[in-house]
């Protein structure tokens, strides 16, 4: 009852549909041990005592309380499944409410395809725990005691037997479910393996320089052994028992004829030995379904269990590392402060004791080897992650002071790989601003060099992004991202690799738009192309979470410092040809 009242807490509205389940399928238990009590007495009647018309109205009766107990186990089936429906849903809506507000943490250390999987296989699961379960519960449980009361309530012979086979049963069954930890490792494995599955089947058709490496293929035949050596000696320990279990109860009546064999001379009434003979096959097999019921209501209970905690412990890491907000929704000016700030993933160290000052109005540049923490100062500064210690200001401020809304208005965000809606050109600006008017909107496209774009078709910004014919260089998908972002007028623009899907065609335009987005903003990029932030106020150069220079172009290259390097580096990467006799 543990299991089902956590179930019950993510229906409330709904709960009672599970006590009406209850009730009408524990119902339908006495109704049918009652009918087949009267299918006893119909037997005794027609062949022991010889009176038909008796027989006939016993059978009658036995009949209509069985389609009776039948017709309300199925209605009890109706409101379990209501529930189960109802509590599938709301543990999906919980998890998609729980990834909309999911701190970007949780997706580093979480595969997509394992989130989906697990949050609608786990679903499934606390359904079938409920819409099949509740009514095969109840009765999984009553029928067999009911059925043991109505047995040595025809005699003690009966009684006997069925209660042997009750203990012997049990036993058998208890051999057959399996531990409570090796079902976990099952069920750790199939999760495994259905997300491992998921991320296989999305990576197909991505080349192997954006994530595709052997080790993703790796990871899946490793999910499928494990899944399938769990799966094969589930089925081979389950084997003899379950076979042991068939044969008994399959074989009842020819157990009992080698006793009978020696006994039947002792018996007084022949005709009552074969109405007792009857009952035994009849509860036998209403005792073999009851078990076999009880091993589905096990199993699916422990699945529901898992199921629960697997989702609860999801939507607590979904909850765990975000940002909390205030109520400031005014800044003092938008100067940026790191205040000792420490910061790392799975105990590792990305930045430690991180302090700097950015002036608000002046143009940034973050450099430096992969992993050297660039990415993450500016995902911090967002509030995508929660910092492990020390501050993050704005305005003299920390970033939790501010409310949600302040802080979402203040930083714009233009990434490498901007993602756009399948709507109009028009409708992706306007998103960044509902309460712009629509010259608004044309403007920030003008700024952005837009207008080149939507010349391109003949409906310009009514023009469906996705639709058959419509394509889109990255470059150009890029400067509808920066419309968005001047649409915004955000005081601070943070630019991750925004220069990196710049081509031929479209760099002089997008070289405008980033300049138009920059004017009287406190600006922060990202890039590997050192000559697209030559130009900056101010160039930071990161190396292993530590600031080890600072300064103008002229400045660092002045030092002869790391900056210096990476320099001279970007230059000759450029120089480099391929020789005709290298081809060759």
């Amino acid at each position: 009852m543990k299991i089902y009242k956590r179930l019950f807490s993510y229906v409330p509205e709904e709960k009672h549909n599970g006590y009406i389940a209850v009730f009408l399928s524990a119902l339908s238990a006495f109704l049918m041990v009652y009918g087949y009590s009267l299918l006893y007495k119909l037997l005794r009647s027609s062949i022991v005592e010889g009176d038909l018309l008796v027989a006939r109205t016993l059978s009658i009766q036995a009949v209509l309380y069985l389609t009776i107990g039948a017709l309300v186990y199925f209605l009890s089936g109706f409101f379990s499944h209501k529930l189960g429906f109802r509590l599938e849903t709301n543990l999906r809506k919980k998890g998609i409410d729980g990834l909309t507000g999911a701190s970007f943490r949780f997706y580093d250390l979480n595969p997509s395809g394992i989130i989906r999987k697990t949050i609608d296989d786990n679903a499934a699961k606390t359904h079938t725990a409920v819409a099949h379960m509740i009514p095969d519960n109840s009765q999984a449980f009553l029928i067999p005691v009911l059925s043991l009361i109505l047995a040595f309530s025809i005699s003690s012979r009966v009684g006997l037997v069925i209660l042997i086979l009750t203990i012997v049963g049990a036993l058998i069954l208890k051999n057959m479910m399996g531990g409570g930890e090796f079902m976990e490792y099952y069920q750790k494995s199939l999760e495994i393996l259905s997300g491992e599955t998921v991320e296989y089947v999305r990576g197909m058709q991505v080349v192997k320089i954006f994530g595709a490496t052997v080790e993703s293929f790796k990871t899946l035949y490793k999910a499928i052994k494990d899944y399938s050596k769990y799966a094969l000696d589930y089925s081979i320990s389950s084997k003899k028992p379950y076979v042991l279990y068939q044969w008994i109860f399959f074989g009842i009546i020819a157990i009992l004829s080698i006793p009978l064999v020696f006994t039947i001379n002792k018996v007084n009434n022949a005709n009552l030995l074969i109405v007792e003979l009857f009952m035994i096959l009849f509860l036998s097999g209403v005792m073999m379904v009851s078990f076999m019921k009880i091993m589905w209501a096990s199993m699916n209970i422990f699945n529901a269990r898992y199921a629960v905690d697997t989702l609860e412990d999801l939507y607590k890491k979904m909850n765990e590392d975000k940002l909390s907000y205030g109520e400031n929704i005014n800044f003092k000016n938008y100067n940026i402060e790191f205040d000792n700030v420490t910061f790392g993933y799975n105990g590792n160290k990305v930045l430690e004791n991180l302090s700097f000052k950015l002036e608000e109005g002046k143009k940034y540049a973050l450099v430096g080897h992969s992993g050297s923490g660039k990415s993450t100062i500016v995902k911090l500064l967002s509030g995508f992650y929660k910092v492990d210690s020390g501050s993050i200001k704005i305005g003299e401020r920390p970033l939790e002071s501010y409310s949600k809304d302040a802080l979402i208005n203040t930083i714009s965000f233009v990434f490498q790989d901007s993602k756009l809606f399948k709507t109009s050109i028009y409708e992706n600006v306007a998103l960044a601003n509902r309460k712009a008017s629509r010259e608004e909107v044309m403007k920030a496209m003008e700024l952005a060099g837009c207008n080149v774009i939507l010349n391109k078709f003949p409906e310009r910004e009514n023009t469906i992004i996705g639709s058959k014919g419509v394509y889109l260089s990255g470059g150009e998908k890029q400067r509808i991202a920066i419309a968005r972002a001047m649409l915004k007028k955000s005081k601070i623009v943070i630019m991750d690799e925004a220069s990196a899907s710049i081509d031929p065609d479209n760099e002089y335009e997008l070289q405008k738009a980033f300049k138009n987005l920059m004017k009287d903003k406190t600006v922060i990029m990202i890039a590997h192309r050192i000559s697209s932030i030559r130009s900056v106020d101010e160039i930071l150069v990161l190396d292993n979470g530590e600031i080890i220079e600072r300064g103008s172009d002229q400045e660092l290259i002045s030092k002869g410092g790391k900056y210096k390097e990476l320099l001279e580096l970007y230059d000759s990467a450029n120089q480099w040809r391929v020789k005709d006799e290298e081809i060759l």
